[in-house]
């Protein structure tokens, strides 16, 4: 994905967890999250491959 890496993710979803409060059990939750919100904030930029436009809806 276009400039979008694991570590981005992972610095993201560690953000949101802690913002959350840090509730256990919940590392799927903040990784999809956290990897929604990057790809939305890329296709806003006009970073994301066009195979990938449904990923940031919904």
């Amino acid at each position: 994905m276009a400039g979008l890496t694991e570590q981005d993710i992972r610095s993201r979803a560690y953000l949101l967890w802690e913002m959350a409060g840090q509730p256990a059990g919940q590392m799927d939750t903040f990784w999809y999250k956290a990897k929604k919100e990057l790809i939305a904030e890329r296709k806003e930029q006009g970073d994301v491959p066009s195979y990938l436009p449904n990923l940031a809806a919904g």
